[in-house]
């Protein structure tokens, strides 16, 4: 699996624009695995460097990462112009990537 989906999954991140956030849901529904979240949070575990992986979050609008990673993704969204609230959520309706 990882074979073929991994490739379209980065495919799919690289088209997210600056400013914008898009949840594992999304892009697994976009790539015909509906059920495939945790798959695309595995193909994230391995994302090349290149890929603005920071603009992808979970359901909720969160990170899934823990620690300094989420910090880090936090400041990277903010350095776009994203808005992270005090729960640490982004707004999925502002700020959510509808065009994938």
């Amino acid at each position: 699996m990882a074979d073929a989906f991994f490739p379209r999954v980065y495919e799919v991140v690289g088209r997210v624009p600056r400013g914008r956030v898009v949840t594992y849901g999304q892009i697994a529904q976009h790539l015909g695995q509906p059920n495939g979240a945790r798959a695309v949070g595995w193909a994230m575990r391995q994302c090349p460097e290149a890929l603005p992986w920071h603009r992808v979050v979970n359901s909720a609008g969160r990170s899934s990462l823990r620690g300094d990673g989420a910090a880090l993704q936090r400041s990277l969204l903010a350095d776009e112009g994203v808005a992270v609230g005090p729960s640490g959520a982004v707004d999925l309706a502002v700020f959510g990537w509808d065009e994938i």
